[in-house]
């Protein structure tokens, strides 16, 4: 089934294209983008049963955007009606354009490129299988709480088992002179949290789920819960590593977490613009190994940052950042486009309509190579498979990169010796990493449970992945 249209934004769809003929009336270029979502979160544990709505994803609002030949600006407003059509254009006329005369001493106006405006016309929803809204709260809560008890009774160690699902609906017009665009997008998050006891002791594992499509994501956390309690289990007897430099193996997910933080960030090209990206530097070089091809886009895959346009009306992307192992370039918003004199990639995206359009990243991962797993492990002599990454931050000005991981099993000989070691921090300069790698396995995987920021804030959703990855990796 598709995600179904926004019946309000339907019903305001003449009043937004009023508004933006008035707006073209006075400005070479103007736009208008209108979102309507709605997102729920719930969870399950021994504290017991909740629901409720997530407030920094739900909402409707607007955001208005115009252009002349001295500047940009962007007007955001929550009601849209006939009566108030001549008050927003005042106020942006009043209030926004008229800057130039106000700028501080030493400040000179810029000349602005108006934005090319070719013709697009878009109406594309994503797919679900079992609608959350349908389903309804009562229903989804004892789904998760017949997870919840099955990880309690794995096994008696197991003293918290934790079950997590959340979704996210929206739909987005967005109409220009030449653009006329719609989507309608469905994303769901969940998450299982196992904590175990042994003594003083206590461990946990968690894991994460996501997919472009709605409830039925329950059934495959449903799977998974053994796996987590079994890992909570052996986190009971983790022992600290000693610092060193490993030959690794990384799962997809840890995988992704590099890809994020090594290259994600990095190459947001509104970094490039303010000189903060030691990338820039780099364009044609070689930054990692011949093995790795590199992809950002909302276009790429089907994942937690699937969209067709980017909150400034470019189609979405699947944009190659590293080519077999040389930096081809990063991905854009349109501004940042303009200020570098490139195309827009469709990777403008805003925290709600309230806030700015950022370079942003979206699905962005590694290709695959020609390896499985059981070559790769059999392959160290002496070494690590790395699992469950938590958190990661890299220095974009600067190539340093430090994650958190879970844990690590040891291998010795090409196999597994039954030791882990917990937590792990993995550090290093990021092309030393990249070129160090030597296998990738043929399998990609994505996964999107979490959120990504910009610095501390504009918090939007993204997915990374990849192969099974080998690396020599320092860790501590």
């Amino acid at each position: 089934m598709k995600v179904p249209e926004s019946q309000t934004l339907t019903s305001l769809r003449p009043l937004l294209r009023e508004l933006l003929d008035a707006l073209l009336k006075e400005y070479e270029y103007a736009s208008v983008l209108a979102v309507d979502g709605i997102a729920k979160k719930y969870s399950c544990s021994k504290a017991g049963l909740a629901s409720g709505q997530d407030a920094l994803n739900s909402g409707k609002g607007f955001v208005a955007r115009v252009y002349d030949k001295e500047g940009c600006c962007e007007y955001s407003f929550n009601e849209l009606t006939a009566s108030a059509i001549p008050h927003i254009i005042d106020d942006i006329r009043e209030k926004l354009s008229p800057i130039t005369g106000e700028l501080p001493e030493g400040v000179e106006p810029g000349d602005y490129i108006i934005p090319k405006d070719e013709p697009l016309f878009i109406n594309e929803s994503t797919e679900y299988k079992v609608d959350p809204d349908e389903l309804g709260d009562e229903r989804i809560l004892e789904k998760l709480k017949a997870i919840h008890e099955l990880g309690l009774k794995y096994d008696d160690r197991i003293i918290e088992c934790m079950a997590m699902f959340s979704y996210r609906r929206f739909s987005k017009i967005f109409l220009s002179r030449e653009k006329d665009l719609e989507q309608n997008v469905m994303w769901s998050n969940g998450a299982v949290a196992a904590l175990s006891k042994k003594d003083e002791a206590v461990k946990n594992s968690f894991r994460g789920f996501s997919n472009l499509g709605g409830a039925e994501l329950m059934d495959e956390m449903e799977k998974h819960v053994a796996d987590e309690c079994k890992v909570a289990i052996e986190l009971l007897d983790a022992v600290s590593i000693e610092p060193g430099e490993y030959e690794c193996i990384c799962t997809p997910e840890v995988t992704g977490m590099i890809v994020h933080e090594a290259f994600g960030h990095g190459v947001e090209m509104d970094m490039f613009v303010k000189d903060r990206a030691c990338a820039k530097n780099y364009i044609g070089q070689q930054v990692a190994s011949p093995l790795v091809t590199m992809h950002d886009g909302a276009a790429a895959v089907k994942q937690t940052a699937t969209y067709f346009f980017d909150d400034e009306g470019t189609p979405s992307q699947d944009t190659v950042v590293i080519d077999k192992g040389i930096l081809t370039g990063g991905f854009c918003d349109a501004r940042s486009a303009e200020h570098l004199g490139i195309s827009p990639t469709g990777n403008g995206r805003r925290e709600s309509y309230e806030r700015k359009a950022y370079t942003r990243m979206t699905n962005t991962w590694f290709e695959g190579g020609t390896s499985t797993p059981e070559e790769m492990i059999a392959s160290v002599k002496d070494g690590l498979l790395l699992e469950e990454p938590t958190s990661g931050m890299e220095d974009p000005k600067n190539w340093g990169i430090q994650c958190m991981v879970s844990f690590a099993r040891e291998i010795k000989d090409g196999k597994f010796t039954g030791r882990i070691f917990s937590p792990i921090v993995l550090t290093g300069y990021v092309p030393d990493l990249l070129k160090s790698i030597t296998m990738m396995s043929k399998d990609v995987e994505l996964s999107g449970s979490g959120f990504c920021g910009k610095g501390y804030k504009e918090w939007v959703k993204v997915s990374d992945g990849g192969p099974w990855m080998k690396a020599r990796i320092r860790l501590g």
